[in-house]
């Protein structure tokens, strides 16, 4: 039944293929990427003027951009780009161990590629990681003349248990045997979309990017054109970042160059739940079943701000 919840959703594995990409990293094949994970072109008969790169979290897969990917293009009228990032949405997850930043930076600037042949205007964004690579991506590369869009960007660790600053997560997940504490247990499990846990070794990678973005100056937007301009949605519960990273972020950027979208704590939307439209079942799950995960119940009010957002440039 959960299989069946999840293919009404509109979760189809023939879905906005993008058979160039397995092309291009040999790494990722038809046979070798779970049902509904796969990488995503979302194109016009003829290019779009605008497009716009979306990117996954740690984790997870190009399913959970691919509910904003489908507003980005049959609403708002761009093409979009969805890559799956190195060592994610696998049968088999050995791959991850071997998994760097520079892959996932080689994938992010594939897409960019991809999507500066046809339009003018080229946005990025992302969830978690996604828009911590987003965002790194837009500060160096000069292909991103478009907007940022930041969905629970990871740019900094929250505190851990008692009051342990996220600095000192990072610098943990920073020491060279860490990547040793991850292997086990097994990464694939009853989630269809994600898997069911992070392997330490990409989250130092993660770490990794969030300490270049720290050392780079607020170049993406302090440019002194208006058309450089910063979206960000994110949960007032959310326990996986650092949101006084967001805030800051905020509080730096010229005068209404920075646009948030802010969910109350009291909806109770986690952290990667803020991109879904719709909940994600276990295969097989029977009827009346709790989600793995649940929906954003603000999701529509949430793309109605992104869309006021686009339309405003």
């Amino acid at each position: 039944m959960g299989s069946e919840k999840n293919a009404r959703l509109g979760e189809n594995p023939g879905q906005w293929l993008w058979p160039e990409y397995y092309q291009a990293f040999p790494a990722f094949s038809a046979e070798t990427v779970r049902v509904g994970c796969h990488p995503r072109k979302m194109l016009h008969p003829s290019a779009a003027k605008q497009a716009i790169v979306l990117l996954h979290g740690l984790s997870d897969s190009a399913y959970y951009m691919s509910a904003i990917g489908e507003y980005f293009h049959g609403v708002l009228g761009y093409d979009v780009y969805i890559p799956l990032l190195q060592g994610h949405g696998l049968k088999s997850t050995q791959g991850m161990a071997g998994v760097t930043l520079a892959h996932w930076l080689e994938n992010v600037g594939y897409a960019i590629n991809c999507a500066t042949l046809g339009a003018t205007r080229v946005s990025i964004g992302g969830l978690s990681m996604g828009g911590s690579l987003g965002y790194f991506m837009a500060c160096i590369d000069p292909r991103i003349t478009g907007d940022l869009y930041l969905f629970s960007a990871a740019l900094g660790l929250p505190e851990g248990p008692c009051g342990i600053p996220g600095w000192f997560k990072e610098v943990l997940l920073c020491l060279p045997f860490i990547g040793k504490f991850g292997s086990t247990p097994p990464l694939v499990g009853k989630h269809p979309f994600r898997y069911d846990r992070i392997y330490l070794n990409s989250a130092a990678q993660l770490v990794q990017l969030i300490r270049k973005i720290n050392h780079l100056p607020l170049q993406f937007i302090d440019t002194g054109s208006p058309d450089r301009r910063i979206f960000s949605a994110w949960s007032e519960c959310d326990k996986v970042i650092s949101l006084d990273k967001l805030r800051h972020l905020q509080w730096r950027s010229p005068e209404g160059r920075f646009v948030t979208y802010v969910i109350p704590a009291s909806d109770q939307v986690e952290h990667a739940c803020v991109v879904l439209q719709d909940p994600i079942y276990a295969p097989g799950a029977e009827s009346g079943a709790a989600p793995l995960e649940p929906a954003n119940p603000r999701f529509g009010e949430m793309l109605a701000a992104v869309a006021r957002f686009a339309v405003a440039c």
